[in-house]
């Protein structure tokens, strides 16, 4: 393998390959000619994330693509900032406990009639269309939609927070050329600026609702600044809508290309929830995230020096034959059906995962329920977004059998 080896158009597309290459001669690869470190296998992932004194989520830069094709950094500078998801303990035990209140299972449990409300709504405006493109009526709709509602922006411009939540993911994709990873962190700059406006309303009124209501209030009491909290819902606000969009699309993508699968999970609707796991293992909605080595350290026997930007591989982790019987398979009478990494694990475990899952199950159940049959539309090839970090269909025509 060459540094180039990991921006390959062909291996975005199409990673199995790589994967079981990586896990296979290098579950610990210092990527040649750079300060990347690639970390794939099961063991060394779930290593990795029991040190964080030896890797940080507290990044200090994200990857380009340089004019040769390979991977490279570029430091964050100031923009380094020690909130929620790019935090260690004890800052992000704090950032997790001020959030968590609005993401657990009884607040799910009341969103539940309002996130199948609206999956029936543009489930319906999928099945009215004359070319069924289900990423732009539903797979990308209802996520942003449910989490701008828990964040408390409610009333606010779905596409302008949906293409705002591209962008966060488009600036770790690390497939961007430079000048336009540099473009992308400008339009982000915006959405904080408008953020912050959200925020400091809420600050001076005391009105405001959800999550943003909580943020608010730690910031009155000074328990979190207010740049962190402005980071804090920027990162929910586009890992929300960034991990549920994937799911959905590489769900309704493995229904439509496995007619045996399609079968099974339409009759038996049991089979749905181990269904949406094992979606979440094969296809990993975030492929990575990124770590910081913050002193020289070891793991798997290889060195990294200090300085270094190391990637957990969560998506080739999630495929390690020493973890998985019949690794690339959809098998959906695992007996630990959620022992995978489609979430993380451990301190970084997602807080929005009982979220992900309760809009899929309710966007699925609704589309297998309208529907007697799904392909993919033959004459409109499904597209995906070009990214290192993102597993995210941009199209996804069907041509769908009524019931």
């Amino acid at each position: 393998m060459t540094a180039a080896s990991l921006l390959d158009p062909a291996q975005i597309d199409e990673p199995a390959t790589l994967y079981r290459s990586l896990v296979a001669s290098a579950p610990v690869w210092r990527v040649p000619g750079t300060s990347v470190v690639v970390v794939s296998s099961f063991a060394a992932v779930d290593e990795a994330l029991r040190r964080p004194e030896d890797f940080s989520s507290n990044i200090r830069s994200i990857l380009f693509r340089d004019e040769a094709g390979c991977p490279s950094t570029v430091p964050f500078g100031d923009a380094s900032l020690d909130v929620l998801a790019t935090a260690d303990p004890p800052i992000h035990t704090a950032h997790r406990r001020a959030v968590f209140p609005e993401l657990v299972a009884r607040r799910m449990a009341e969103l539940r009639p309002a996130i199948e409300q609206l999956a029936e709504e543009r489930l319906g405006l999928l099945l009215d269309e004359e070319h069924p493109e289900f990423m732009g009526a539903v797979g990308d709709a209802v996520p942003i939609r449910v989490i701008s509602r828990l964040i408390g922006f409610a009333d606010e411009d779905p596409e302008m927070l949906l293409a705002a939540a591209f962008d966060s993911t488009a600036m770790l994709a690390g497939t961007e050329p430079l000048d336009q990873l540099m473009a992308c962190m400008a339009r982000t700059g915006e959405i904080f600026g408008w953020i912050g406006e959200q925020l400091d309303t809420a600050v001076t009124t005391g009105e405001a609702d959800g999550i943003l209501s909580v943020v608010a209030a730690a910031v009155v009491d000074g328990t979190i600044e207010r740049d962190a909290g402005l980071v804090m819902m920027h990162t929910l606000l586009s890992a929300g809508g960034e991990s549920t969009t994937s799911l959905l699309g590489n769900a309704v993508h493995l229904l439509a290309t496995r007619p045996d699968l399609q079968r099974s999970v339409r009759r038996e609707p049991d089979l749905l929830e181990p269904f949406i796991e094992e979606t979440l293992r094969l296809e990993s909605p975030f492929r990575h995230h990124l770590r910081h080595a913050p002193r020289a350290t070891q793991l798997g026997g290889v060195d990294i020096p200090a300085g270094s930007t190391v990637l957990l591989l969560w998506a080739a982790a999630n495929r390690d034959p020493a973890e998985f019987d019949r690794p690339d398979d959809v098998v959906l009478d695992r007996s630990a059906p959620r022992h995978h990494l489609g979430f993380g694990r451990g301190l970084h475990f997602c807080v929005g995962a009982p979220l992900a899952r309760l809009e899929a199950h309710a966007v699925l159940a609704g589309l297998l329920e309208r529907t007697g049959w799904l392909e993919l539309d033959p004459e409109r090839r499904p597209q995906r977004v070009r990214s290192l970090m993102i597993r995210r269909f941009d199209s996804l025509h069907l041509r769908i059998t009524p019931v």
